[in-house]
């Protein structure tokens, strides 16, 4: 039985094209050959490069250049030496498979040649090469926000969807000169090389369809990033987890609780290290176990080498997640006072415990009120534009869509505030 036609995707690579589109990613998704026309008095442009890099990334098979004008140029075979040469120079800086480099006029009899040939048939069993939970992996982004290292993804795979963390980001790649370039993000169409941590392992085979991964917003689920594993990280078969005989029940037996985090979440100025303060001494009084983490404290020790861009928000709150989470198993009563400016963070902190040891508590104040507060006096420093990256005044604060506890504190005061937290935590078994 003949094969069916193969689905070609047709890519304009002019000068001045803007960033990969989103309209291209998603054509992507249904083609079998991706054809980009490039000229041949032009080379490679950084678009045509990016393209050639990406559509692998998002599932193309086969990527051909369709190079034109070559009866224009001076020396035809030395232009199209030069573009094939750029084509091997792409493939290796990326990492991606290689790239058909043919006269336009060519073009029609290899996408024949390439229909003729037997489908690929994935045999998992066989292309499987490995299973890791850690991964160094080429990246291009598609999200409209950018990508940030720290924050949790969902990953699909041929094999199974997992929830992976960039981190690090080792470099994104200059399409125009093809030098590495030190990155802190990723914007949209971007492409750079970056470690994966996932939650669990995964079967990979690099350079064939286990070894291809989709990026998912968290929320939305929408596709923000396609990528290919490069290789397994080897600290993903050297660290392993230690059998211990004492664990969590044990530790929160002899305390005589149920450990659980209580996250306190708002702006500047609202509260939340006051109310979490009264709410530490009230369970202390009655005999808990607790542990406050502050945002300022914390900044002083752990988190000290982090600033306030983004990102490093990001990575402040992955770091006091996994801190509360290490707490917990000792089996204390964790408060966590902090912005926590995105519910992505958030989430993610929630999805370390168990259902029911995870309670927001968002202490919600009006921005106009918080600044009348402004004890530090930060938002005036804010307004004068002597502090980037505020809360609230040029960066974004998201606020809480189904918390646990919600303190209105322009009604409630602290102390009310802390004795409804308390009640809360004696109605759920806390």
């Amino acid at each position: 039985m003949a094969n069916e036609p193969l689905r070609v995707l047709a890519v304009s690579a002019a000068p001045g094209d803007a960033a990969l589109a989103g309209d291209l990613v998603a054509a992507a998704s249904n083609a079998d050959v991706a054809v980009i026309t490039v000229d041949a008095r032009d080379a490679l442009t950084p678009y045509a490069r990016r393209s050639a890099c990406v559509l692998p990334l998002l599932g193309v098979r086969h990527v051909v250049l369709a190079v034109r004008g070559l009866d224009l140029a001076a020396d035809s075979s030395g232009a199209l030496a030069r573009i094939e040469a750029g084509c091997r120079e792409l493939v290796a800086q990326t990492g991606i498979a290689e790239i058909a480099c043919l006269p336009d006029s060519a073009v029609g009899a290899h996408i024949e040649k390439l229909s003729a040939r037997p489908r690929e048939r994935l045999d998992r069993a066989q292309a499987a090469a490995d299973v890791a939970d850690q991964f160094e992996a080429t990246l291009a982004w598609v999200g409209h926000a950018p990508l940030l290292p720290g924050r949790a993804y969902g990953m699909r795979t041929t094999a199974k969807t997992v929830t992976a963390t960039v981190s690090p980001l080792k470099y994104k790649i200059n399409f125009a000169t093809l030098e590495h370039a030190a990155a802190t993000h990723l914007d949209l169409a971007e492409v750079g090389v970056v470690q994966l941590e996932l939650d669990e392992p995964i079967a990979f085979g690099p350079g064939g369809d286990l070894g291809r991964f989709t990026l998912l917003d968290p929320r939305t689920h929408a596709l923000v990033g396609a990528g290919a594993i490069r290789f397994a990280l080897r600290r993903s078969h050297n660290v392993h987890w230690q059998a211990i005989d004492i664990g969590k029940d044990l530790r929160s037996a002899m305390k005589r609780q149920r450990p659980c985090v209580l996250w306190f979440t708002g702006i500047s100025a609202t509260g939340k290290s006051t109310i979490a303060n009264l709410v530490e001494k009230k369970l202390h009084a009655m005999g808990r176990h607790t542990y406050l983490l502050d945002g300022d404290n914390v900044r002083h020790g752990l988190n000290k080498d982090l600033g306030f861009t983004e990102a490093a928000r990001v990575e402040n709150i992955r770091r006091v997640a996994e801190v509360a989470r290490l707490m917990t198993d000792a089996g204390l009563i964790v408060l966590t006072a902090f912005i926590s400016p995105f519910r992505s963070e958030r989430e993610m902190a929630r999805s370390l415990l168990p259902p029911g040891e995870f309670l927001e508590i968002f202490i919600d104040t009006p921005l106009a009120v918080a600044e009348e507060r402004d004890p530090k006096g930060l938002y005036k420093k804010a307004r004068r534009g002597e502090l980037k990256n505020f809360t609230g005044i040029d960066s974004p604060y998201e606020a809480p869509e189904s918390a646990e506890i919600r303190i209105d504190t322009t009604s409630m005061p602290a102390e009310a505030a802390a004795e409804r937290i308390v009640e809360e935590m004696r109605r759920r078994g806390l």
